[in-house]
């Protein structure tokens, strides 16, 4: 694991997160987390958004419908609306990873989502979203073959 492609994975997390929580589009949260860094006199602890992070987010909003529906589709007693907010995010980044990009492992895109989730979530929800996204890597093959 890289810890460039994990900080990359916290940060499209964030920007999810960020976006769910203001209800707005997270293309738009990611174009000023873009200008926050790349101003001249950036604030302490401004966050570079780098090209992976970017890409995880565009891939999300690509794929957010297919993503949303597969969450909800086999998320067992929960609900979209009522899962932790962190929980639907990090599971959003693992989805989009795991079933469009390639050039990650899949066993490392669910270990990472679980760190993340570790970190912002509840006691509960690194299980969940390791079986969740577990899930998807069974699944993978029939995902793709369904696009």
């Amino acid at each position: 694991m890289s810890a460039a492609r994990t900080k990359a994975r916290t940060r499209a997390f964030q920007i999810l997160f960020e976006a769910d929580h203001r209800d707005v589009d997270p293309l738009s949260v990611l174009a000023d987390w873009v200008a926050r860094a790349r101003d001249p006199k950036p604030d302490e602890g401004v966050p570079q958004v780098g090209e992976y992070t970017m890409q995880l987010v565009e891939g999300y909003v690509q794929h957010a419908r297919r993503i949303d529906e597969l969450i909800s589709t086999y998320s067992v007693g929960w609900t979209l609306d009522r899962m932790p907010i962190a929980d639907r995010n990090v599971l959003r980044i693992g989805a989009y990873e795991l079933i469009w990009e390639d050039g990650v492992p899949d066993a490392v895109v669910v270990d990472e989502a679980v760190e993340i989730a570790k970190e912002y979530s509840t006691n509960d929800s690194p299980a969940f979203v390791n079986g969740l996204l577990a899930r998807f890597m069974e699944l993978k093959p029939s995902i793709r073959r369904a696009q």
